[in-house]
């Protein structure tokens, strides 16, 4: 009996304080993840990345491709850090062939950065995660200014001259 109450006051602490807080850390964490790096579509697209009133960086990634796997933590580090200026995206393109063809993504990982809808930087292959910030501190410098003084570019598919 002896053993039954020194069991009865030490089990119930432990359950009752470990899983509420891993539950509130896991819960609250992957619904930051979601929020800081958007999973984009075809669908999706021009909502997320066309109309956004921020700068939108885009990682091309396929589920497949060693290094979009080495890059992606930094890639959502940086969707940490910059989550007030800029807003993060992946894309598979294995799934998203059509966005994929409109903006002539041959290699993954391929890094696009959006101003007001318009492309404005873009790095391709296996970089280093200091030149691949280094693209969003100067995005966020000069990304405006780029976009706004470059011609747009009609993206209508009709088949019809």
């Amino acid at each position: 009996m002896v053993d039954d109450n020194k069991d009865s006051p030490v089990n119930p602490v432990p359950p009752k304080s470990p899983a509420p807080l891993q539950q509130a850390t896991a819960t609250p964490s992957s619904q930051l993840v979601q929020v800081v790096l958007l999973e984009v579509d075809d669908t999706s697209w021009e909502r997320s990345v066309e109309k956004s009133s921020k700068p939108v960086a885009v990682m091309f990634y396929s589920p497949t491709c060693v290094f979009c796997h080495q890059i992606e933590p930094y890639f959502r580090n940086y969707a940490q850090e910059f989550r007030e200026e800029v807003v993060f995206a992946r894309l598979n393109i294995m799934t998203n062939q059509w966005t994929t063809e409109r903006y002539g993504i041959r290699s993954t990982p391929t890094f696009k950065f959006f101003c007001d809808g318009k492309p404005v930087r873009e790095m391709v292959g296996a970089v280093y995660p200091a030149l691949l910030k280094k693209m969003v501190d100067e995005v966020l410098l000069h990304g405006k200014e780029c976009a706004k003084s470059s011609t747009s570019i009609n993206y209508d598919i009709t088949g019809y001259g």
